[in-house]
């Protein structure tokens, strides 16, 4: 089989998904009059509603004679275990990069990835059509970035293109090349990325690279095949990383993938990318084979999670009013099965039985987690994100982890962004500017300095500051940074927050809750303008008599409340309070929700 497998990786918002939309249609994977959705590789929810992609997921086009395997890629940096295990599907990559924006973060976290297991990447510089494009720059900010990653020389001699992936063309001559169509970069793919090294006589093996449950088949395991060939009803097995026997059993079904589609096949050859149903207990980085293999196939060691949150049993009164899945089994059973198909992730339980502690990548791939939870049903109570801390094996010392954050601004608004970020112990590293009368900053910044900055980032920058973060390394304890400088309002009774009672407290802060909304005690329900929590009574009515006057019966108006979102709610918390989530509401509550038991515990804080 003429084949290629490559993969399209690139920092968010760069426009690998909308490049693989013109890959799909120039290759005639769709038919003249077909409906498609922009963005189509983007299948679920949460992906269409963000813009983002969240999960890597397999193509296939067939361009002339040849069939080429496309696996897209997220861009963020919270979803890079997703890359770092598609990688070992491909043998060559596809590296976009924005004419305006040039390398970031993520670019240099892939790349660095796509280097280290020898491929060769093509390099597309991608939106040239826009107005402050300047491509020959960007162009030699990837090449200084490659060098910055020790590349070989051969990786250094990479092929340019400079494209629009919306208007879908792209050329290798910016100034004087046709801007027609794709077929550059079809043919770069043929001549550059190498067919696969496959062993086809051997006898059959692939590693598991991504999982996913179907209704109908049950798992569905998706990677390279490795060596052999595989058929529907062949006898298997599984192996762990280690060669240690999973399973045995019978594939039930081979999924080729043509264009959108997963089609059936009869049988599928080494170097393919093809889904595999029919185990039930083989997860990502197993080795599916033969019966008569006994050696396992090397899997990418995948970069430890950085942040923690604790999911708990929802224990406030208005629990099970919404959610229909509330048990602590039922949480437990949710997370673990999470973490068969997603290995970035990392679940252990607690002494008491009724929390668990989730560690990601960050505060993005477990809010992500959270939205899916709350859509299938579930209620849970969230802490507050924290930074999972190490500790030397020299000298003990106490290390914690560290971001390397690009911030793009308008100059008038770059002192107030080097005054926060030094207020979050960041340390800038690089200050030059970048095009459009806009400024990059570089800082090295605790990640736990920037739990709940992106928001205040964007009030300070009125909204046009771009920031974008990656994982740097682990360094020493920089000492303890301030937290939330404001107090809040608490509800000191349960019922139904009217309007009068918060018409007379705006005074105190802004609200968080709209009139008509049910409350209990130790709810949080507005920002106190003091450093002080305040308890409040938002469910006091007017009294009634039966004296009238133009001045008593004013119509209440009240300010806008501040609207919470999951991501929001859970960088503003501080670490005595949780996130209450529901499939319909998000509230903010107080750990202990009697005041006394409040005292009791701030008393024992402050003692040890």
């Amino acid at each position: 089989m003429n084949l290629r497998n490559v993969a399209i990786i690139a920092h968010v918002d760069h426009g690998k998904t909308t490049l693989v939309d013109q890959l799909l249609k120039q290759s005639g994977s769709f038919r003249e009059n077909q409906q498609v959705a922009e963005r189509a590789m983007d299948s679920n929810d949460l992906e269409r509603e963000r813009g983002i992609t969240i999960l890597a997921k397999c193509t296939s086009v067939l361009w002339n004679d040849l069939r080429i395997n496309i696996v897209d890629t997220p861009g963020h940096a919270d979803f890079g275990g997703e890359v770092e295990r598609i990688l070992t599907m491909v043998d060559g990559v596809v590296l976009l990069c924005d004419a305006a924006e040039g390398p970031l973060p993520q670019t240099k976290f892939v790349l660095g990835k796509a280097l280290k297991l020898g491929l060769r990447p093509i390099v597309v510089i991608n939106k040239v059509d826009r107005s402050d494009a300047r491509p020959h720059e960007v162009h030699d900010e990837v090449f200084d970035l490659f060098a910055s990653l020790d590349a070989s020389n051969e990786q250094l001699d990479f092929p340019t293109l400079f494209a629009s992936g919306r208007n879908g063309w792209a050329t290798t001559d910016l100034e004087n090349g046709a801007r027609e169509t794709l077929t550059p970069l079809f043919e770069l793919i043929r001549d550059h990325v190498p067919a696969p090294r496959v062993e086809e006589d051997a006898p059959f093996r692939m590693l598991a690279t991504t999982l996913e449950a179907n209704p109908y088949l049950g798992r569905i395991l998706t990677g390279r095949i490795q060596s052999g060939t595989v058929k529907p009803n062949m006898a298997i097995k599984s192996l762990t990383r280690d060669g240690k026997l999973i399973e045995q059993g019978r594939i039930t079904k081979v999924l080729a993938f043509r264009g959108l589609e997963r089609v059936p096949v009869d049988e599928a050859v080494a170097g393919d990318i093809v889904a595999l149903a029919g185990l039930t207990q083989t997860t990502v980085a197993d080795t599916i084979c033969v019966p008569e293999v006994n050696e396992a196939l090397p899997a990418q060691p995948i970069d430890p999670p950085t942040l923690a949150m604790t999911f708990s049993v929802n224990d406030s009164p208005l629990a099970g009013r919404e959610g229909d899945k509330v048990t602590s089994r039922m949480i437990r059973d949710r997370l673990y099965r999470e973490t068969e198909g997603n290995v970035a992730l990392r679940v252990t339980d607690t002494e008491g039985g009724d929390a668990f502690e989730v560690a990601g990548r960050g505060e993005l791939q477990l809010g992500i987690l959270i939205e899916t939870m709350r859509r299938e049903g579930f209620e849970l109570s969230i802490s507050r994100p924290r930074v999972l801390f190490k500790t030397d094996p020299l000298n003990g010392q106490r290390l914690e982890p560290i971001e390397e954050v690009v911030i793009d601004v308008d100059e008038e608004f770059s002192g107030t962004v080097v005054q926060k970020m030094a207020e979050r112990k960041g340390e800038m590293i690089e200050m030059r500017p970048s095009g459009g009368d806009k400024t990059r900053i570089v800082f090295h910044a605790p990640s736990r300095g920037l739990i709940g900055y992106q928001s205040e980032f964007l009030t300070d920058t009125r909204g046009t500051g771009i920031m974008n973060r990656l994982f740097h390394g682990y360094a020493p304890y920089k000492g303890p940074i301030a937290a939330r400088r404001t107090g809040v309002l608490i509800s000191n009774s349960d019922g139904t927050a009217v309007a009068y009672a918060l018409w007379n407290l705006e005074d105190r802060g802004p609200m968080l809750i709209d009139p008509g909304v049910p409350v209990y005690q130790g709810m949080i329900v507005g920002e106190h303008t003091r450093g002080n929590d305040l308890e409040v009574n938002v469910i006091k009515g007017k009294q009634l008599t039966n004296i009238r006057t133009t001045s008593k019966d004013e119509a209440v108006r009240l300010t806008p409340p501040i609207q919470m979102t999951l991501e929001k709610a859970l960088s503003y918390i501080s670490d005595d309070e949780l996130v209450e989530v529901t499939p319909k509401s998000i509230r903010l509550r107080k750990r202990y929700l009697d005041p006394n038991e409040r005292k009791r515990h701030q008393r024992a804080a402050e003692a040890s």
